[in-house]
């Protein structure tokens, strides 16, 4: 099995803090990730939502946060374990994320030999 990273994304900050409805629709989704022994790493580090991100680009071109063109942010992550991206990315599919207008970027973990 191969490894794949699913990254949440949120259109705005208002959505980072969800319902308790929302978040038991979360932890529901990934229990059934690993009640079947595919989830890798639960991405327990949340990663700051204001002024603490970044990017620096070729010719030290340093701009405030991970993004240029848009206006989202990551608001968490997990790593899961699927034959391939189509199986990670049915498995991003039954997240509750795009309920409130998320999406989840889905990327193979390329591990080093």
């Amino acid at each position: 099995m191969k490894e794949f990273v699913l990254i949440f994304r949120l259109k705005d900050i208002s959505d980072f803090k969800p319902s308790p409805e929302q978040m038991q629709e979360r932890m529901n989704w990934l229990a059934g990730i690993a009640a079947q022994n595919k989830l890798a790493d639960r991405g327990n580090t949340l990663l700051p939502v204001e002024g603490s991100a970044k990017t620096v680009k070729p010719g030290n071109l340093v701009t405030d946060g991970p993004y240029t063109e848009i206006k989202e942010f990551i608001s968490g992550y997990v790593v899961v374990k699927a034959e391939n991206i189509d199986d990670a990315v049915e498995m991003a599919k039954a997240n509750p994320i795009y309920k409130i207008g998320g999406n989840i970027e889905v990327r193979e973990v390329l591990k080093r030999d």
